[in-house]
C-alpha cells in the first residue's frame, strides 16, 4: 500500500508538470492584450483592425488544429510540441519589435499555431499522462492548465506596462525565459506513446461516429463561453478606454486575469459534478455575462464589465471542462487529440468570426450598439446550447 501511494503522488506530480507546457504557452496567447491599445494609438488602427489582428491569432490556430492532431496521434506528441514552441519563441520576437499592423498579425498568427499545437498535442500529452486510473484528474489539469496561462499573461503584461519602462520587450523577454522551461518539460516526454496507424493519412479532423454527439454536446457549452472571453480579450481594452474611460493597462490586463481566474477556479469547485451540469451551468454563465455587458454598456460602469468577464470565464471553463471530460472518458486514446482539435475548431471559429463582425460594426456605428448586438447574439446561442444538452442528455 506505502508503494501504492507512492506511485500515486508521482503520477499526479507528473500530470501537473506536463500541464506546465500548456501554462506556459497559454500565457504568451493573451500577453499583448493589455498592449493593443498602445499599439491601436501608436499605429493609428480601427478596431475592426485589431479584431482582424486578434483573429489572425485564431486562424493560425485553426489551420494548425487541421493537422496537429492527428500528427501527434501518428508521431508522438514531443514530434509536434517542439515545433508549436518554437513557433512561440518566434512569435515573441516578433512582438518585441512589431512596428507595424503586419508584424503583430505575424505575431499573432504564430501565437496560433503554437496554441493550435497545444490544445491538441499538449492537452492530450496531460491526459496521456494520467493513464486509466486519473483521466479525470488528468482533463482537470489540461483544462485548468489552459485558463490559468491564459489569465496570468495578459496580468503580468500590465503590470509591466503600468510600471516598467520599455515594458514590450521586457513582457516578452519574460514570455521567452517561461518558454524555456516548457522546452525542458517536453523533452521529459517519451518520444512516441502510441503505435502507429496502418493506413493512415492525414485528413480533416473528425472522431469515431460512437463519439459524435460527445463532442457536439461539448462544442454546444464550450463554444458560446470562449467567444464571450474573445470579446473580453480582443475589445475588452477599447470598450474600457472608449466607453468607460479606464485606460490603465495594469486594469485591462487584470480584468482579463480575473475572467481567466475564474475559469480555473470553478472547475475546481464543480470538478465532482456530472457533465451535464457542468454544461447547464456553463451555458447559464454565459447567458449571464451578457446580461452584465449590456449593463455595462448601459451604465457605463466598469465594475459590470469585470462582472461580466468573471461570467464570461466561467462559461468558458465549465464547458471546456466538460468537453474535456467526456473526450477522456469515451474517446478512444490514439483519437484523443484529434477529438481535442475538433472541440477547439468548434468553439474557435464563432469566437473569431463574431467579434472581427463586431468591431466592423463599431467602427460603422458605436461601440455601445457593437457590443449589444454581440450580446444578444451569443445570449441566444447560449440558452440554445443549454436546451440541446438538456434535451440530448435527459436521456
Amino acid at each position: 500500500m506505502p508503494q501504492a501511494s507512492e506511485d500515486s503522488r508521482v503520477s499526479t506530480r507528473r500530470i501537473w508538470i506536463t500541464a506546465w507546457i500548456v501554462t506556459a504557452v497559454f500565457m504568451l496567447s493573451n500577453s499583448a492584450t493589455p498592449l493593443y491599445v498602445e499599439w491601436q494609438t501608436a499605429m493609428g488602427f480601427s478596431n475592426g483592425t485589431l479584431t482582424v489582428i486578434f483573429a489572425a491569432y485564431i486562424l493560425g490556430l485553426l489551420g494548425t488544429l487541421l493537422a496537429a492532431g492527428q500528427l501527434s496521434d501518428r508521431f508522438g506528441r514531443k514530434a509536434v510540441l517542439y515545433p508549436g514552441l518554437l513557433a512561440a519563441v518566434a512569435a515573441c520576437v516578433l512582438f518585441a519589435s512589431a512596428d507595424s499592423v503586419g508584424m503583430l498579425m505575424a505575431a499573432r498568427l504564430l501565437t496560433g499555431i503554437a496554441v493550435g499545437v497545444i490544445v491538441s498535442a499538449g492537452m492530450a500529452a496531460v491526459v496521456d499522462t494520467g493513464g486509466h486510473s486519473k483521466k479525470q484528474l488528468a482533463s482537470l489539469a489540461a483544462s485548468v492548465a489552459m485558463v490559468l496561462g491564459a489569465g496570468l499573461g495578459p496580468l503580468l503584461a500590465g503590470m509591466m506596462a503600468q510600471f516598467v519602462a520599455h515594458h514590450v520587450v521586457t513582457v516578452f523577454t519574460t514570455q521567452l525565459i517561461i518558454l524555456a522551461t516548457a522546452f525542458m518539460v517536453a523533452a521529459r516526454l517519451p518520444s512516441r506513446q502510441h503505435p502507429a496507424r496502418e493506413g493512415w493519412k492525414l485528413r480533416f479532423p473528425t472522431v469515431p461516429k460512437q463519439n459524435r454527439l460527445h463532442l457536439a454536446l461539448g462544442i454546444s457549452a464550450f463554444a458560446p463561453g470562449i467567444t464571450s472571453t474573445s470579446f473580453v480579450l480582443s475589445l475588452g481594452p477599447s470598450l474600457l478606454s472608449k466607453l468607460l474611460h479606464v485606460t490603465s493597462p495594469l486594469v485591462a490586463g487584470g480584468t482579463a486575469c480575473i475572467m481567466f481566474l475564474a475559469a480555473t477556479g470553478i472547475q475546481f469547485a464543480v470538478k465532482r459534478l456530472p457533465v451535464r451540469s457542468l454544461f447547464l451551468l456553463g451555458s447559464a454563465a454565459t447567458l449571464l455575462s451578457m446580461i452584465c455587458l449590456v449593463a455595462a454598456v448601459i451604465e457605463s460602469a466598469p465594475v459590470l464589465l469585470v462582472i461580466a468577464a468573471v461570467f464570461a470565464g466561467a462559461g468558458q471553463g465549465l464547458g471546456q471542462l466538460g468537453g474535456l471530460t467526456l473526450i477522456s472518458l469515451h474517446v478512444p486514446v490514439h483519437r484523443r487529440a484529434e477529438a481535442n482539435a475538433v472541440l477547439n475548431i468548434g468553439g474557435y471559429v464563432p469566437a473569431a468570426l463574431l467579434p472581427i463582425g463586431t468591431g466592423f460594426v463599431i467602427d460603422m456605428t458605436s461601440i455601445s450598439l457593437g457590443a449589444s448586438l454581440f450580446a444578444a447574439v451569443l445570449a441566444a446561442a447560449s440558452v440554445a446550447g443549454a436546451v440541446f444538452v438538456k434535451v440530448k442528455l435527459s436521456k
